[in-house]
């Protein structure tokens, strides 16, 4: 009989990252990952420029936060170190004492609540928004992405281990007071003041929805060099076609 420290997992359980689908009980994950990685970018757009050797280029928008991980599910493990209710943790423990031929817990009954978060609710159309809880990270957003890989199987065929692959893409809700104002019918003129810190480009973008139009405003206003725009000026912006 094995005598020695026992499982720290009995004195102080792990902290389990929690997944909790919007408008449904949030569920534990078996296996915390061994890292996440989180990431966003921004994209600049570029024109070629009027009488310049260097294009204009423009701030596009920034993208939303991704994060991604990767989880593992072993139905074949001892029940002490797995996320879950009690009566999961108890099940697992039953099926680590059987032989290989005799386990039957079969682990897409816990790959599946995750595969599923990318499944369109009927009542609202699209996949639900999830929210994920591990200590210090707080995160709020929709699967993506998800890639099964199982890697054991029974002697029946049934699936005992693997490995998921989680891309998350961060959702913001939008602020009425942050939104942009509807953009005005590209079909008819308009006159513009400028302010200062604007370009061609983005009243293009602004206006027209479309930032490189920008040659039309600077050739309706004969602008040769279209990055000189005094402050206070009043600008037309032709109608296009």
């Amino acid at each position: 009989m094995y005598v020695g420290i026992p499982n720290p997992n009995f004195i102080v359980p792990l902290d389990k990252m929690t997944i909790e689908p919007e408008g449904k009980s949030k569920f534990k994950v078996l296996y915390n990952p061994e890292s996440y990685t989180q990431s966003r970018s921004v994209r600049y757009a570029e024109a070629n420029g009027v009488s310049t050797n260097t294009p204009v280029v423009q701030f596009a928008g920034g993208t939303m936060e991704i994060l991604e991980f990767r989880l593992f599910f072993d139905s074949m493990s001892a029940g002490t170190e797995v996320g879950g209710n009690l009566l999961d943790q108890a099940k697992f423990a039953a099926n680590s004492l059987l032989p290989t031929l005799g386990k039957m817990v079969d682990v897409r009954n816990y790959t599946k609540k995750v595969y599923s978060l990318m499944e369109i609710d009927p009542d609202k159309h699209v996949p639900p928004l999830v929210k994920l809880e591990w200590s210090s990270l707080q995160f709020k957003g929709h699967l993506i992405s998800c890639k099964q890989n199982f890697v054991r199987f029974s002697e029946h065929g049934i699936p005992l281990r693997a490995w998921l692959d989680c891309t998350f893409q961060e959702f913001v809700a939008p602020l009425k007071a942050n939104l942009p104002r509807p953009l005005e019918s590209p079909d008819t003129t308009k006159y513009r003041t400028v302010h200062q810190g604007d370009s061609l480009w983005s009243m293009s973008a602004k206006e027209y929805g479309q930032p490189e139009q920008w040659r039309a405003i600077a050739n309706a206003n004969g602008l040769a060099n279209p990055r000189m725009l005094r402050t206070g000026s009043r600008l037309v912006l032709p109608a296009l076609k």
